[in-house]
């Protein structure tokens, strides 16, 4: 018996299953709908930027100085210790003296025999030759009892404070430093500034220095110095700022962190939402709308202010930058523009 197929009582889904497959090419192809996403976009203008910096950076010295004889010897006495302030031309350490006796000791005979040969050269007993002979070895040996002398009392060519002590009375000083002697009246912080402001930095620049260890609080400070050659692999050069630090609240190896204002620029801003960072990279990118269409830009940013990022590249004056609606857009995906 032959089944009769009825379509009167069918869903109306089957029916229009039987009508693709019936009216269909035979070739299995599917028939797509192309909807167009909507976004909203922002017209790229330029706005005054204040171009301000940070960096990290730690606290230093101003002035530095180790504290080491240039001749071995044993140390006899040490007048200070850690924490002591010393004066520029202040003793601190006394070296053995023993050398500094017989150099003393020679000394005194080259000046006697001197005085000898100048009354024999008044006679005639002496040539010219002989005194001025007698008078260069006097003169050498004048200047290694200085020197000497200097060797074994030793004085701080600072004002400051004693930051390390490294040996005790009655050792054998070698080339290791006695004393550290650290001004810190004022300080210095260097930090490694991008090569992109190498024109823009100059001497007595402002700079606000923030200290973590004195829960946050802002120092005033301003560059004194700018190293002439950058760094070819990071791009940077260093800079020097000094703080003054009268009261000596800043301490060497405490982290700042250093705000630089570098004058105010032109930029674009773009509203956060509308820059997207790339998979697997740093890379940060946005996507604009041209005839309908969405594009991929890269840019580079700068700093953010408020909501939005100042972009150092990669827009010009007049795109349109989609703000809303970009997650998950390709290039070349068809737009609508919602916004007018």
């Amino acid at each position: 018996m032959k089944r009769r197929i009825s379509l009167k009582f069918m869903p109306l889904a089957a029916l229009l299953t039987l009508s693709a497959c019936g009216g269909g090419t035979g070739k299995g192809e599917q028939q797509t709908v192309n909807t167009k996403r909507n976004v909203i976009v922002e017209e790229v203008r330029l706005v005054p930027v204040e171009q301000n910096s940070s960096f990290t950076a730690t606290v230093e010295a101003k002035t530095t100085n180790h504290i080491t004889p240039a001749m071995g010897g044993r140390i006899r006495a040490i007048h200070v210790d850690v924490g002591s302030r010393v004066s520029k031309g202040q003793a601190v350490v006394t070296m053995d003296a023993a050398n500094y006796s017989q150099q003393e000791t020679q000394l005194a005979t080259l000046q006697r025999d001197y005085e000898r040969f100048s009354e024999l050269y008044k006679v005639g007993g002496v040539s010219r030759q002989q005194l001025d002979q007698l008078k260069t070895q006097l003169d050498i040996a004048e200047t290694s009892l200085n020197n000497i002398g200097e060797n074994t009392r030793l004085t701080s060519p600072i004002n400051g404070i004693v930051t390390a002590r490294n040996f005790d009375p009655g050792d054998m000083a070698g080339s290791m430093p006695i004393l550290t002697i650290e001004n810190i009246t004022p300080v210095k912080v260097i930090i490694n500034v991008s090569e992109s402001y190498y024109s823009k930095v100059t001497l007595g620049t402002p700079a606000l220095v923030a200290v973590d260890a004195l829960d946050g609080e802002t120092f005033e400070g301003k560059v004194t110095l700018i190293h002439p050659t950058l760094n070819p692999v990071s791009r940077t050069f260093p800079v020097e700022i000094e703080v003054n630090n009268n009261d000596q609240r800043l301490r060497p190896g405490m982290f700042s962190r250093v705000a630089l204002n570098f004058g105010i620029n032109e930029r674009p801003l773009v509203t956060d939402l509308a820059v997207l960072k790339q998979s697997g990279s740093n890379d940060r990118y946005v996507f604009l709308e041209k005839d309908g269409k969405a594009y991929y830009r890269k840019v580079d940013l700068g700093v953010r202010i408020g909501d939005k990022y100042e972009i150092v590249s990669g827009l010009e004056v007049g795109d349109r930058v989609i703000v809303q609606g970009n997650s998950g857009l390709i290039e070349g995906a068809e737009i609508h523009v919602t916004n007018k």
